[in-house]
């Protein structure tokens, strides 16, 4: 995979699903990227428990789901890149970024991203489960390794679903894009930028050893307003089995940043 490679799909819609039935009537909209392997139904549900005065855009990467037959990026920078390209007519109106593991990392550069473009910036970041990108990560890199590796990784942290992994044709099919998310986290390299001006709101896992609370609270160091830090019971995969609580948090944070 080109880690340049540009996606034929370069338009809002192709990358929020439900763009095209955007209307504006909701106050503020929640743009959620996934965690590594993972596509736009990690976010299934959740416009229901946030009702109307939220529109939630879950990002679909490529490489996955509707977009299964676009080359994944394997680096963040030129996703990012191309992500902010995509999302240049979609961000007029009040907006907040989500970003679980993977999809935090993603989330923070591409509001630094919009950020050096002059773009109008989120009202509030949302990182889940996502090591606070200044620190050196500790596991060793799998995106090079054998499949059984890979495989044994991501169903340690909770992310495979067994029906797949039963299924090896499919498994085949998902194996390249798994490695390209595990390429963007393991190639990553921080650059020093001023904080962002918007509120952090980190959530991290009681009992994620992948990332554990520790290493998601030097997030603080990267915004110039709030910061807070909610542990939630659960592992690295907590926004599933601890989503009530999360959306809790979510929805009131919307609440207090949306415009009246």
């Amino acid at each position: 995979m080109n880690p340049t490679a540009t996606p034929r799909a370069r338009r809002a819609h192709d990358w929020v699903v439900g763009a095209s039935r955007r209307g504006g009537t909701s106050p503020i909209r929640l743009l959620c990227l996934p965690y590594a392997g993972g596509g736009s139904s990690a976010y299934a549900g959740w416009q229901d428990v946030l009702g109307p005065g939220v529109d939630v855009c879950p990002v679909e990467l490529p490489g996955r789901q509707t977009r299964w037959r676009d080359s994944a990026y394997t680096r963040v920078r030129p996703l990012v890149e191309a992500l902010a390209s995509a999302l240049a007519g979609e961000l007029a109106v009040p907006y907040a970024l989500f970003g679980h593991s993977m999809g935090a990392l993603v989330a923070f550069e591409l509001a630094r991203e919009l950020r050096r473009r002059g773009a109008g910036l989120p009202r509030a970041l949302f990182v889940a489960g996502g090591l606070a990108p200044q620190l050196r990560r500790e596991a060793p890199d799998i995106h090079d390794q054998p499949d059984r590796l890979v495989v044994e990784r991501l169903r340690r942290l909770g992310g495979l679903d067994e029906e797949i992994v039963a299924e090896p044709e499919l498994l085949e099919l998902l194996l390249p894009t798994i490695r390209a998310d595990f390429s963007i986290c393991e190639t990553y390299e921080y650059r020093p930028e001023p904080p962002l001006p918007c509120p952090v709101v980190a959530f991290a896992g009681d009992e994620d050893d992948e990332v554990p609370p520790e290493r998601v609270a030097p997030w603080r160091e990267h915004t110039s307003a709030a910061f807070s830090l909610h542990v939630l019971p659960g592992g690295h995969f907590f926004p599933r089995t601890a989503r009530a609580a999360l959306l809790d948090t979510v929805a009131a944070t919307l609440t207090a940043v949306t415009p009246r």
